[in-house]
């Protein structure tokens, strides 16, 4: 067996030589409204929104609850490194949750996720730092639905990287 060096750094463990894996997320989705909001140290107030969700109704009388549009797709290759800024709305007469994950089992501790209600009319914005995105994620997709409502709608946030 090689050789193993370990060092301690202020209460820092670090191993060299050795093999392991470990689940990092970097700095965790915030939620708020655009006044007050931040994420990573950034006013939500001055970033640019780069999704907008609406929850809605489509239809007369035996109307789909729906979180539109069902598919929203994002360069990263292209975008620059500031926090990511998703504005969902609830257009819709009740009231609607917003689910946003990774996963689509949502088992793992450290996944991206993001859960909200809203009522009727009311507007929240999520900010996720970009290196959420890469840490956070193992796939190229965001899945996100109504966890209030499983028969509603969902759709997707399809990342570019």
């Amino acid at each position: 067996m090689g050789k193993m060096l370990v060092a301690v750094f202020f209460g820092l463990i670090v191993m060299a030589g050795a093999s392991a894996a470990f689940a990092h997320q970097s700095g965790g989705v915030e939620v708020g409204d655009l006044a007050t909001g931040s994420v990573a140290g950034i006013a939500f107030k001055e970033l640019d929104v780069d999704a907008q969700l609406f929850a809605l109704e489509l239809g007369g009388t035996a109307s789909k609850k729906v979180w539109y549009p069902p598919t929203t797709v994002v360069d990263f290759k292209v975008r620059p490194g500031r926090p990511f800024l998703i504005k969902v709305t609830n257009d819709s007469t009740a009231e609607h949750g917003f689910f946003l994950t990774a996963d689509q089992n949502q088992s793992a501790p450290t996944v991206l996720k993001a859960k909200i209600v809203l009522k009727p009319g009311e507007t929240k914005y999520i900010g996720i730092p970009v290196s959420d995105f890469v840490y956070a994620t193992s796939g190229n997709v965001l899945y996100y639905s109504c966890h209030l409502h499983p028969g509603h709608i969902g759709g997707q946030l399809l990342m570019i990287k």
